[in-house]
């Protein structure tokens, strides 16, 4: 039986890189327009988004500037959940991150989508 959710998880393992990281960001903003609660899970580069500064080196135009896409996305009420290992892996800590990032693992994902999230994967 499929459960229908108004939630929808964003799995970004690009950094600042790839568009692919302001095209996620773009979606996820669009999900909270359209009405979803949103949450971001990083893993791999894309833990570089949200290091203080490295969202700042990427604008795929005519997306909005990535720093503008995260803080936009983030002031709307999006959650942002940074992979453990993966911020442990790059030398980061809490105060290298944004505000308002949680690093948490994979379950904050996974309550989500049995609780019938939908996801999109970049």
């Amino acid at each position: 039986m499929q459960t229908q959710s108004d939630k929808l998880v964003v799995l970004v393992t690009k950094g600042i890189e790839s568009e692919l990281s302001s095209v996620a960001f773009t979606i996820a903003n669009g999900g909270i327009t359209a009405g979803l609660k949103v949450s971001v899970f990083l893993t791999s580069t894309g833990i570089d988004l949200v290091r203080k500064g490295g969202q700042r080196m990427t604008h795929v135009p005519p997306l909005d500037p990535l720093a503008s896409l995260i803080e936009n996305f983030q002031q709307r009420g999006g959650t942002i959940w940074a992979c453990p290992p993966c911020v442990t892996s790059r030398g980061y800590t809490q105060e290298d991150l944004l505000d308002g990032i949680v690093i948490v693992g994979a379950s904050a994902m996974h309550a989500e989508i049995k609780e019938g999230a939908a996801t999109l994967s970049f």
